[in-house]
């Protein structure tokens, strides 16, 4: 090849390399995806074009927009974000036609607010063809990030690099001129609850006015200050005490009870009863003591306390099948169980559940992937009254399957169900995948 075909080849480069840097500044407009809320946003832009294109920086706005698959996440869950370069102040300044699916662009999504740091995103090698002197497409990156913190999170685009693969292989990196770019969208993390394993036994169900009861507690915070209280019916009443759980989160103290209308006795952290910080009630009864009249006979009986039970119908469930490459719901329904309470007295009860991965050939599916949508019945004459959990994600960390609430008097028997679904993964290798969902009465 001779000089001069040599250098119309780089002048030929030189116009196409100068109009692929211009790329990253440039494009028509694209629609956010269906139901975004996001914001788009214009931030000044500093890009670098290729040293062989032999072209300045190029400052420049660009207009961004950041979306996401979910915008009330929780704690834990994975949150998809997409970056889209929706327009900007260029287009091909040459007559050159530029071939689709040359560009690879990668970027930074950056996070502020309750949760700070960058997501990494990353774009498909797909653009349309470019005419000369026409507009540069829009082009969208995509990546995820772990919720670890409740709050407001801000999302703002970042940084982003537009690699080219025609005739060379080059990078035109842009950067952000005063970060951060404003933010685009807002999403609302909340915190997992997670399910009270907190409990208490008493050394007596009963005693006389005046006499000691020895309250017993585990899965307390550890070193935390707990307060030991009578109840009658859903009411405090002045008998209380304080001990201290220890590196294990356990106690053990006396309780002197002389209300003679107490019916329970509870134990708690912090400054007030609290069910999310407290146990009990459990029933405990004063017995009246005053003296027989002359001439009178008092008649006794006892009612015996029961205890607090579950049973199952089974102990494994068949959720159904689904295809590799599509994925989606592998749905089943719980075995029902069966609550019996029998304790009497004013304590109530929750069942809570939690999910392991589920694991199959070489490969697992996370455990927050399934959710439920629980319901429960009771039985004619109970004293109290089941409540259903809300629907939702169980994972690891739990959630509440069923409940029924302190109350003067409670008992009886329920009946609990509930509908599973299983977001199994669109790629997920073929086999089979089992998880242990272990339910927990208290």
């Amino acid at each position: 090849m001779g000089p001069e075909p040599r250098r119309s080849l780089w002048r030929r480069w030189a116009s196409l390399l100068g109009a692929t840097a211009l790329a990253v500044t440039a494009g028509g407009a694209l629609a956010c995806p269906a139901g975004a809320a996001s914001t788009n946003v214009d931030f000044a832009a500093h890009c670098i074009p290729p040293a062989i294109a032999g072209l300045p920086p190029i400052d420049g706005t660009t207009t961004a927009n950041i979306a996401v698959d979910n915008t009330s996440p929780k704690v834990g869950d994975t949150v998809t974000v997409t970056y889209t370069v929706v327009t900007a102040a260029a287009s091909n300044p040459t007559d050159l036609a530029l071939p689709a699916d040359i560009m690879t662009p990668t970027g930074t999504v950056v996070l502020g607010g309750a949760q700070t740091g960058n997501v990494t995103v990353a774009g498909p090698k797909k653009n349309d063809p470019v005419p000369g002197r026409g507009a540069f497409p829009s082009f969208s990156m995509t990546g995820t990030f772990t919720v670890t913190a409740p709050g407001a999170i801000t999302l703002s685009p970042g940084d982003y690099n537009i690699h080219t693969s025609y005739i060379l292989e080059l990078d035109t990196p842009c950067t952000v001129i005063t970060p951060p770019a404003p933010v685009s969208e807002t999403i609302t993390a909340t915190d997992v609850s997670q399910p009270n394993t907190r409990a208490i036994t008493l050394g007596s169900a009963s005693g006389n006015p005046g006499d000691s009861v020895t309250v017993t507690g585990s899965n307390f915070t550890p070193g935390a200050t707990v307060t030991l209280a009578g109840r009658a019916g859903t009411a405090q009443t002045a008998d209380t005490a304080t001990v201290t759980a220890d590196a294990q989160g356990a106690f053990s103290g006396p309780l002197v009870v002389n209300d003679r209308t107490t019916t329970g006795v509870v134990a708690y952290e912090g400054g007030a009863w609290s069910s999310d910080k407290g146990a009990g009630p459990a029933a405990y009864v004063v017995v009246d003591n005053t003296p027989v009249p002359e001439g009178s006979q008092k008649l006794t009986t006892t009612v015996r306390a029961g205890t607090l039970s579950m049973s199952q119908a089974g102990d494994a469930v068949q959720l159904s099948a689904v295809d590799f490459g599509q994925g989606g719901a592998s749905a089943g329904s719980l075995q029902t169980v069966t609550v019996k309470d029998f304790r009497g007295g004013p304590a109530g009860w929750s069942l809570t559940g939690k999910v392991t991965d589920f694991t199959g050939p070489g490969a697992k599916i996370d455990a927050g992937k399934l959710s439920w949508t629980p319901a429960c019945a009771t039985k004619a004459g109970s004293p109290s009254t089941c409540q259903a959990g809300s629907a939702g994600t169980v994972g690891t960390s739990g959630a509440t399957l069923a409940a029924a609430p302190d109350s003067a008097l409670t008992g009886g028997e329920f009946t609990v169900d509930a509908g599973l679904s299983l977001n199994v993964p669109a790629f997920t290798p073929p086999g089979t995948y089992s998880g242990i969902l272990t339910l927990t009465l208290t």
